[in-house]
């Protein structure tokens, strides 16, 4: 079977969620290559991280060794560049983040190649990947294919769960000397991320968002309290993120971040469509609002009209009787 080239990036540790999701998407396809550099200059995987990438069925792991590779991230552009001219990969698979969308742009130009990002679902094809993405701020889901050399596809979080399928695999190393495109791109300054303790908000299994019907950012730590019960993340509205309830960081939408989990919660949102933008290829849609025309609902696959602060308590009093 042809190769895959799946990116996974640095690893610090553990192999983010995401790169596992590549890889189980990669096997439909042929046989994944997992493409990947330790965390700081030169640094093995790890023994874990190895083990990691190889249950989720890398055949190959490509371990980059290089000292500059963090401060110049467009250089995964001259690293991919180079293993697609070796082994005619059948598709490139990376994420469909500010970052990988970026790669992957950079990519496609080099090897002349097509590009298709925000991928929801990558299948094969008699004239190569068949890729389903969702359009017009998800109003429509196209189906779509590469047609010219090597199809580059950068596919959203939560898209697949992620499913092991265990081998052996070999690992090759290769130094890196950046080129001259590599370099005149470089990280000035970089700030660490306060960690909640949650899972990131793109990556996240589950998502509980609050709006408006919230009434104050006082009210937030009820939605705060239903993510952890769920062990998901906490998302928010941009009309909360506008009045100073939460912070930008969190805002769901076209304007903030998009998330696809397998569950979100939407609580005391109307869901305006800057808002559905963000999160309406989420695979089951739960929503609690007081207001039965609201907009919301016309997505949402469950619905509760009624006081969220009525009905969240309630919820969390279920789950904890459940989990005795």
């Amino acid at each position: 079977m042809a190769e895959v080239v799946v990116l996974v990036g640095h690893v610090a540790g553990q192999v983010r969620k995401p790169s596992l999701e590549l890889l189980t998407l990669a096997r439909r396809l042929g046989t994944p290559v997992a493409v990947c550099a330790g965390a700081g200059p030169g640094t093995e995987l790890g023994a874990e991280a190895l083990e990691t990438l190889g249950r989720y069925g890398a055949r190959r792991v490509h371990l980059v060794e290089a000292d500059n590779l963090e401060e110049h991230p467009v250089g995964w552009v001259q690293i991919l560049a180079d293993l697609a001219g070796d082994t005619a990969p059948e598709a490139v698979l990376v994420e469909s983040t500010p970052e990988g969308r970026e790669v992957a742009a950079r990519l496609a130009v080099r090897l002349g190649s097509g590009v298709l990002t925000d991928a929801v679902d990558v299948r094969p094809g008699p004239s190569g990947p068949v890729v389903s993405q969702w359009a017009f701020a998800a109003g429509y889901q196209v189906t779509s294919r590469v047609t010219r050399s090597v199809p580059i596809i950068a596919v959203k979080p939560n898209a697949v769960a992620p499913v092991p399928e265990p081998v052996e695999p070999s690992v090759g190393r290769g130094g890196l000397e950046l080129d001259e495109a590599s370099l005149r791109t470089r990280v000035t300054s970089r700030a660490v991320r306060q960690s909640t303790g949650r899972p990131q908000l793109t990556e996240a299994e589950v998502v509980v968002s609050g709006g408006r019907g919230l009434g104050g950012a006082e009210h937030f730590g009820l939605v705060e309290r239903l993510a952890d019960a769920l062990g998901g993340a906490v998302g928010a509205s941009r009309a909360a993120v506008d009045a100073g309830w939460y912070p930008h960081a969190y805002q769901v939408g076209q304007t903030g971040v998009t998330v696809s989990p397998q569950l979100y919660l939407a609580l005391g949102i109307s869901g305006a469509i800057q808002h559905r933008a963000g999160m309406q290829t989420s695979k089951t849609i739960v929503a609690v609002n007081k207001d039965p025309e609201a907009p919301i609902f016309e997505l949402a696959d469950h619905g509760v009209v009624g006081d969220l602060f009525a009905v969240v308590p309630q919820l969390l009093d279920e789950i904890a009787r459940r989990r005795d």
